[in-house]
């Protein structure tokens, strides 16, 4: 079995804990391009009456 199912978290948690140990480590010059990436947008379709309604831009930290 993986270790992080052993410690009770999903590949997802575990990944994003990985990358932010990585962009904790680098040098002070290269973590402002590191955090960048930290960010991610999710698009979110609702559906009603068997339509989709227009969407909505959600833009979220991944360190969640």
């Amino acid at each position: 079995m993986k270790a992080w199912r052993d410690l009770g978290i999903n590949y997802i948690q575990y990944s994003n804990i990985a990358a932010r140990v990585v962009r904790e480590a680098l040098r002070i010059e290269l973590r402002a391009d590191a955090a960048k990436r930290n960010i991610s947008i999710v698009k979110f379709t609702p559906w009603v009456n068997g339509k989709p309604v227009p969407r909505k831009k959600v833009e979220r930290d991944s360190e969640s």
